[in-house]
């Protein structure tokens, strides 16, 4: 045996770990990579009981999977962070955070010690971040094309969704967009049974109780209890005492009170959080109060903020009738879809909701069967969250040219850098070839030839936007073609593979902890 392979067994020996980490981010990654691009597949997963899921979804994908490493599970957690924080974006935070791995582990491997690629690599991380927000374009209002455009593409192209979801954007309004407490996407549901819509309101998923008789109430006072709609409770021990007793009968009488006060304020829907008693539901009956107990404490905040009602505890019904006036809630409408077995609510269209600028509205994505339902509903959330990330954010050229032209711009800027974290700003400069090498490579080009044509035409010509189409393999603008992103799903995906990368190059030993 020779002195050098003497020297690799030991190396392959000293970087055992680094390497079945980085073999397990690389198994992972290959997974999703050929969903990427206009000319990418779906994945088929097929579940332990023959369910099916058809989707190119990255998340859905990877949450999906039955994952058994460690490493691979922080992968995950990658697209797990994009989808929460963006919503989009995911395919390409876990192949960026896979290419930072092998690179980084390749410049480790060659000798560099990890801790100076990860500290590389999280400078090249900041300084690329850094040139993306300086280049991205700001979004000119919902008529600006490049808005239509960057939702038209995360909606992978299905039309009615990408109308539907900028309908429903231009009743939100730019200025609830623009809050990062919002989550746009959230008001997507999904239903089989439906047809496209956004309707000003909220759906609420539980039935009304004895919705054969009330189906329907309009401009009426809303009630929205964080509690249950009953007497006030007593020991039961005490109920067998004639004391005991009266008390009981004047409580039961009281509450009987406090209901007919609530229809005195015209009271014509209650939504409970937790339940009701038989004779509040019969007293509801009699005076035709549609009432939905049961409600998530999620949904019962959105029903006060869309009816402007307080959320009240049982004791705020002993108020007088002018503060519990202050405390009810507006509806224009609130009725019961037997089609979609749901509830409609509609806000009351008083000066002070049509004054405010936080509305509520709800999209309804339906579809022909429950898989292709899901699917849809994954394809509306993209856009409505690539919508809502190109306002926030602006947008940026894409097809990976936005990319291709910062690892240029790195290259560059690490031929300044002295030591050996040099190393690592050359790692996330060979990482951001990444997206646009594997777009051309499922597009069925050769991704070597590809991005040496687009970089040298960038660099002639000056520009960023230089890409390549994925029909002809002719070099485009992808600016002008109206190929684009968000700029914070690309800004949120390389600051999320960079942290994930670095993660993995300074785990030196992986220890079983004993069991608790």
């Amino acid at each position: 045996m020779t002195q050098g392979s003497n020297t690799w067994n030991e190396s392959d020996e000293r970087h055992a770990t680094l390497l079945n980490n980085a073999q397990a981010v690389r198994a992972l990654c290959a997974a999703i990579e050929g969903t990427l691009g206009p000319k990418g597949l779906d994945v088929m997963l097929v579940g332990p009981n023959g369910d099916v899921i058809i989707t190119n979804d990255g998340v859905t994908i990877l949450e999906s999977m039955d994952v058994s490493h460690p490493i691979a599970k922080l992968v995950i957690q990658v697209a797990r962070a994009q989808q929460h924080e963006v919503g989009d974006g995911t395919t390409t935070a876990t192949v960026l955070a896979g290419a930072l791995v092998q690179a980084g582990v390749e410049q480790v491997v060659e000798g560099v010690p990890a801790a100076k690629v990860a500290a590389g690599v999280e400078h090249g991380v900041n300084i690329a971040r850094e040139l993306l927000q300086e280049r991205a374009i700001p979004i000119q209002g919902f008529d600006d094309p490049l808005l239509h455009q960057a939702v038209h593409i995360a909606g992978r192209e299905h039309n009615d969704i990408v109308q539907l979801v900028m309908d429903a954007a231009r009743a939100v309004g730019i200025h609830q967009l623009q809050s990062p407490q919002y989550r746009f996407a959230d008001s997507i549901v999904a239903h089989e049974k439906a047809k496209n819509e956004w309707f000003e309101g909220l759906l609420l998923k539980q039935k009304p109780l004895q919705q054969e008789w009330h189906s329907k109430r309009e401009n009426c006072r809303v009630v929205v209890m964080q509690d249950s709609l009953e007497p006030e409770a007593m020991d039961e021990h005490l109920l067998t005492t004639e004391a005991g007793f009266e008390q009981y009968m004047r409580l039961k009488a009281s509450f009987m009170e406090q209901l007919q006060e609530l229809h005195a304020l015209h009271v014509g829907f209650i939504v409970l959080e937790r339940g009701i008693a038989p004779e509040a539901e019969q007293f509801c009956l009699d005076h035709e109060i549609m009432v939905i107990q049961r409600v998530s404490r999620e949904d019962v905040k959105k029903v006060a903020k869309l009816t402007g009602a307080k959320p009240l505890k049982r004791s705020a019904l002993h108020k007088d009738q002018e503060a519990l006036r202050s405390m009810l809630g507006n509806a224009e409408l609130v009725y019961y879809d037997e089609r979609l077995e749901r509830v409609r609510l509609y806000a009351g269209k008083t000066s002070e909701y049509t004054a405010r600028t936080d509305k509520l509205v709800t999209m309804i994505v339906g579809a022909s069967t429950r898989e292709v339902v899901g699917e849809r509903v994954r394809i509306a959330a993209d856009a409505a969250a690539a919508l809502q990330a190109a306002v926030q954010s602006g947008i940026l050229p894409g097809g990976g040219a936005t990319e291709l032209a910062l690892a240029y711009k790195l290259e560059r800027y690490r031929e300044t850098v002295r030591g050996m974290e040099a190393f690592g700003i050359a790692a996330v400069a060979h990482a951001l070839r990444k997206p646009m090498s594997q777009i051309v490579l499922n597009a069925g080009f050769n991704p070597l030839e590809k991005l040496e044509e687009a970089r040298a035409a960038q660099a002639s010509e000056g520009t960023d936007t230089i890409g390549i189409h994925c029909d002809t393999g002719s070099l485009m603008d992808t600016l002008k073609a109206g190929i684009v992103d968000p700029a914070q799903v690309k800004l949120h995906a390389l600051a999320a593979a960079g942290e994930v990368a670095c993660a993995v190059l300074r785990i030196h030993t992986v220890i079983k902890m004993k069991s608790q």
